[in-house]
C-alpha cells in the first residue's frame, strides 16, 4: 500500500525518514498518474523495505508542490537523507514511467543483498 502524504506529514515521513522515499506527486485528475498506480505498486513490492513510497496529492499540496517546482503530473521525486537526488518527470506514458523506474532501480537505489 502507498501511504497518501499532506504537507503536515512530510518533514517526518520524507525528510526524516532512514529509508530513501520515492515521492508520487499525482492529482485525481491526472488521467496518467491513475495509469501508473499499478507501475507504482509494482515498484514498492519489488523493492518492499528498501524504499519507502509514499504519495501526494499536488492540488491539496500546493505548498509543497511550488516547493519542489512541480510542473507536470505525475512527478516522482526520490529523496535520501532528506534531499532530492532523482527527479522523473515530463512522462509520455506508461512505458516512460517503467523505463524511468526500471531505470532508478539500477542507478539510485542500493542493490538487495
Amino acid at each position: 500500500m502507498v501511504l497518501s502524504l499532506n504537507e503536515r506529514t512530510f518533514r517526518q515521513e520524507v525528510l526524516e525518514s532512514s529509508l530513501p522515499v520515492l515521492v508520487d506527486f499525482s492529482a485525481p485528475w491526472c488521467g496518467l498518474c491513475r495509469v501508473i498506480q499499478p507501475l507504482v505498486r509494482e515498484f514498492q513490492s519489488e523493492w518492499n523495505g528498501q524504499v519507502k513510497i509514499v504519495k501526494i496529492n499536488a492540488d491539496d499540496n500546493l505548498k509543497l508542490a511550488t516547493t519542489y517546482r512541480i510542473k507536470s503530473l505525475p512527478t516522482l521525486l526520490l529523496f535520501e537523507g532528506g534531499q532530492v537526488i532523482q527527479r522523473l518527470d515530463n512522462f509520455h506514458g506508461r512505458e516512460d514511467v517503467r523505463m524511468a523506474l526500471k531505470t532508478l532501480m539500477v542507478t539510485s537505489l542500493p542493490q538487495s543483498a
